[in-house]
């Protein structure tokens, strides 16, 4: 089964870019990770059929670096009744975009992956948060897992 990952986030923003660091970890261990930034418009572009993709991105929360896993039509029921996204621009309404205007999105599977982090993190830094870097063993461990399991 063919996996994408795809990691959001702003590195220079504190948290906020505990999902991009969690993507280059996976890179470097041989994973197919594309880094979108905040554009989850990029997905279209650069997705290429892939039976699999998880998304990985920092979420607002009243608790930070607790770990998240949403598949399939819960990642659009509960990001949008429970948690925010951490973008301006709703990464999960942009991804709901996509999945409507690209047949081949339709048939992945998909994954979110969310590390909780506080809107107080999210300012102009190149440091996460100690919670932020704690959670980040816990999402590759649950990334992981999700890229060896069977369909």
């Amino acid at each position: 089964m063919s996996v994408l990952i795809v990691t959001l986030g702003n590195e220079v923003m504190g948290d906020d870019g505990v999902g991009i660091k969690v993507g280059k970890i996976l890179k470097e261990r041989g994973y197919r990770v594309e880094e979108l930034g905040t554009d989850v418009f990029l997905l279209q572009r650069r997705y290429k059929g892939e039976d699999r993709v998880i998304i990985v991105d920092a979420i607002l929360s009243d608790e930070s670096g607790k770990v998240v896993h949403l598949k399939g039509e819960e990642i659009f029921q509960k990001l949008k009744a429970e948690i925010r996204s951490a973008h301006f621009m709703g990464a999960i309404e942009g991804l709901r975009l996509l999945i409507e205007l690209d047949e081949r999105l339709r048939r992945a599977e998909l994954h979110f992956i969310g590390i909780t982090i506080r809107e107080e993190n999210i300012k102009p830094n190149l440091e996460l948060s100690e919670e932020a870097r704690k959670a980040i063993p816990k999402a590759l461990e649950v990334i992981e897992r999700i890229t060896r399991e069977k369909s």
